[in-house]
């Protein structure tokens, strides 16, 4: 088995998996995204699972990253801590069966908490071996749980979660707030006011409240909730985010309807950020991986 002669890269999360064909000089040949995450795999079903992606894309040895490593997923394959690089990551791969390999996750431990974080650190390292992201940067990645993350020496050296994208689902799905959500998110100036009163005041459980009850009253446009409520919540995720040491420029990685929120918000808060696709990323990172199995 030769990983030099192509294989098949998987990021799979709890609710979705996207798998590539990376050819033997890791370039992307041919991809898939489909709503298939663990949750959705029954007991003893990955093998299965594993097989359509085959089906789909060729007959290939494969490199998992993400929560298929979790113990959710088809088999735990435990964290390597920080500082943690893409040497560190290779080292404690874990083989689920002949022909799959699970990329661990990065945790941290220190100033009296813990983190853990599974699928963003190949994007992270991929980011530095391709020279997006400096060896010493400081990166916003936005998604479910947003991660902030300090790198030193190109590795990741310390990082912080705040589960803002989940906070916003559960608020759309179920809290009282729900029937005003159900619109779309927009960098508009519903999103950008909601940003500065999260940034100038630590009250965001009265200030979601307080959406329906300006709606209510004739004080706010109900179509303006969803991207005032999105403001609210990155508002407050940024003002975290930059508690942490930071360089002066942020990178804000991931997909392009996030980045673009964050950026605005960061923006907001009278910091420097640049975007980032995190797809390419994680191309990179996950061949750099596979380069270090041959």
């Amino acid at each position: 088995m030769k990983w030099t002669d192509g294989f098949i890269a998987v990021d799979w999360g709890t609710t979705n998996r996207r798998a590539y064909l990376i050819d033997g000089a890791g370039k992307r040949v041919d991809e898939f995204e489909d709503a298939r995450g663990v949750l959705t795999i029954e007991a003893g079903g990955f093998t299965g699972a594993v097989s359509e992606i085959r089906d789909r894309l060729a007959d290939k040895p494969m490199l998992l990253a993400g929560m298929i490593g979790s113990n959710r997923g088809w088999k735990e394959a435990p964290y390597v801590p920080c500082p943690a690089g893409l040497d560190d990551l290779a080292a404690k791969l874990v083989w689920a069966g002949e022909r799959e390999a699970i990329v661990p996750g990065v945790s941290y431990v220190g100033q009296g908490r813990a983190d853990v974080m599974r699928g963003e650190e190949v994007q992270l390292l991929g980011a530095v071996a391709a020279g997006t992201v400096h060896p010493e940067g400081f990166v916003c990645h936005p998604g479910t749980h947003n991660k902030w993350a300090s790198l030193r020496h190109g590795k990741i050296q310390v990082f912080g979660t705040v589960m803002t994208g989940e906070l916003f689902s559960l608020l759309k799905e179920h809290s009282v707030l729900a029937d005003l959500l159900q619109g779309p998110v927009e960098a508009n100036d519903a999103f950008r006011r909601g940003v500065r009163r999260a940034l100038e005041r630590e009250m965001l459980p009265a200030d979601l409240f307080g959406v329906r009850a300006e709606v209510l009253l004739g004080q706010a446009n109900k179509d303006d909730a969803p991207s005032f409520t999105s403001g609210l919540l990155i508002g407050t995720d940024v003002r975290i985010g930059l508690t942490w040491p930071a360089s002066a420029q942020i990178t804000v990685m991931g997909r392009p309807e996030l980045t673009r929120l964050y950026a605005v918000a960061i923006a907001e808060a009278g910091r420097e950020a640049i975007e980032l696709d995190g797809e390419q990323s994680f191309i990179v990172g996950i061949a750099e991986i596979a380069k270090r199995m041959s």
